[in-house]
């Protein structure tokens, strides 16, 4: 990360960001400077425009990329926000198993297995 945060310095500061500059503030930071990623973030900054990439990130609400979005508040049914008798529902899938009979079994034959082998 600090590679990106030294970049977006650069480009507040109005510098050009090239493996001299960001080299010098990564240094001036600190940090142990690795010439091949320095490479790799100035040529994958080379065509992006970093004032609308950081205005786009901005107006992204906290969490919605990355859970799928917003689910809307209120689809216009039910008016009196009387919420208690709805039950939420995960798009993950139920992976918990339920019947724990099994289960025991399934760990002697494992154990059984491993003392085989290991003896």
């Amino acid at each position: 990360m600090e590679y990106v945060y030294a970049a977006l310095i650069l480009n507040e500061s109005g510098e050009e960001i090239n493996e001299e500059n960001l080299t010098a503030v990564l240094d001036a930071a600190g940090v142990d400077v690795e010439e091949s990623r320095v490479k790799a973030l100035v040529a994958a900054l080379e065509d992006v425009d970093i004032e609308e990439a950081v205005s786009e990130a901005a107006a992204v609400p906290a969490g919605g990329a990355a859970a799928g979005g917003a689910a809307p508040a209120d689809e216009g049914g039910d008016e009196g926000g009387d919420d208690e008798d709805e039950e939420e529902v995960s798009d993950v899938p139920d992976t918990t198993d339920d019947d724990d009979d099994d289960d025991e079994d399934v760990s002697d034959e494992g154990a059984e297995g491993l003392g085989g082998l290991f003896g």
